[in-house]
């Protein structure tokens, strides 16, 4: 048997057993479609319908089409004090600063992905998106750990990557599978409108929606054949 009809035949065996997991699911047998999945999407901007909201608007869109509950939560409508490292969060999983962050604390739970978006301030995340995730990722890493995250960023011009690059750090140091599209999370305008006329940056926003989608249904697949998170490697 050539090796091309071999993968073939592998395909098939593969597809025949899936449909068999589906058609022989019970109502105790964890199940993809049993309960809609929702992701999170942050506006850290402090417009609360400026460029990154546009941004946004463009991911949830693709994610609804595609069966995925999401919320967009816009944080600036009071100022956000940064972490004081008093460490308090580690007995309580809350932050002594009882404001949004606690808000989504209590309810990071009914999130199965996560999208932070800033607008770039100084070539770097805006001053309310960073000390947000500061203190929610110190307070509440382990109940986001191996949940799907991704971060976008909207610029007049130039330091999206920079921006990006800042924000993409609090997933790949806390076990969260990091979602990208076709090119880098980022739009270009000055306005919604500006933005709306980004038809590459649209583009990706509507990538990164589809590869969220993915990820979260695949992630959803795993879990009913018994495919759990794995265990952190010890030191």
């Amino acid at each position: 048997m050539e090796r091309r009809d071999a993968l073939k035949k592998m395909a098939v065996g593969a597809a025949v057993s899936w449909i068999g997991v589906e058609a022989n699911a019970t109502p105790d047998t964890p199940h993809m479609n049993q309960q809609a999945m929702k992701v999170l999407l942050v506006n850290g901007s402090p417009n609360k319908e400026g460029c990154t909201y546009t941004a946004l608007t463009e991911i949830a869109g693709v994610l609804q089409n595609e069966g995925i509950n999401s919320e967009i939560m816009y944080i600036a409508s009071k100022p956000l004090s940064g972490c004081r490292g008093c460490g308090a969060c580690r007995n309580t999983g809350r932050c002594v600063i009882d404001d949004i962050v606690n808000e989504v604390i209590d309810r990071i739970d009914e999130f199965d992905g996560f999208v932070f978006g800033t607008p770039v301030h100084y070539a770097s995340a805006s001053g309310f998106i960073t000390p947000f995730l500061d203190r929610l990722f110190y307070a509440a890493s382990r109940k986001m750990a191996y949940k799907p995250g991704a971060a976008i960023a909207s610029c007049r011009r130039a330091g999206s990557t920079s921006a990006l690059d800042q924000l993409n750090k609090y997933f790949t140091i806390n076990n969260m599978p990091l979602v990208s599209s076709q090119y880098w999370n980022m739009v270009f305008g000055f306005t919604p409108d500006d933005v709306r006329n980004d038809k590459e940056g649209l583009q990706i926003m509507r990538t990164l929606g589809a590869n969220m989608a993915w990820m979260l249904k695949c992630l959803e697949a795993g879990k009913a054949l018994g495919i759990n998170p794995p265990v952190p490697a010890s030191v």
